[in-house]
């Protein structure tokens, strides 16, 4: 069994995938957007893209750093996060789709694909509990994404 959970939210925003990008695609300023993001700390310098990392600090004093592994600018990011401090996951891959709708609207979707520690009762705790917290979260990424484009 594949023990990795995936999951998803999508919103519609009246934007282009450019437009979208424009936000979205200036990696080191995720915290422009994103309400739980206080800071971050780039960790590589240069353009944005593959190898490109970075340290989230949130709000409660935790944080997480998250490598790039895959860049289409306008269209795709994929991220790896590594040293999650406040969170019980052996491996987790944030994504994140643009995709173009008719009028200049995008459909963005941020998907989170994770492991979680603690085996069965982990499984079931990343089901339950960190579904729902997760999705406040990119529901909030995609809210405060959609305000600032």
């Amino acid at each position: 069994m594949d023990d990795m959970i995936h999951y998803e939210r999508a919103l519609e925003i009246d934007a282009t995938p450019e437009a979208v990008w424009a936000v979205l695609g200036r990696y080191m300023h995720v915290d422009e957007f994103a309400p739980l993001v206080k800071s971050v700390d780039a960790l590589t310098s240069g353009e944005d893209g593959v190898g490109s990392k970075r340290r989230c600090h949130f709000d409660n004093g935790t944080s997480v750093v998250e490598e790039v592994t895959a860049w289409v600018p306008n269209r795709k990011c994929r991220v790896q996060l590594s040293e999650m401090s406040a969170m019980p996951l052996h491996e987790a891959h944030a994504e994140l789709n643009v995709v173009p709708l008719k009028n200049g609207r995008s459909n963005v979707k941020w998907g989170m694909s994770y492991r979680v520690k603690f085996g069965p009762f982990g499984w079931l705790l990343g089901q339950t509990m960190m579904k729902m917290m997760m999705g406040k979260v990119l529901d909030g990424n995609l809210k405060g994404l959609a305000s600032k484009v």
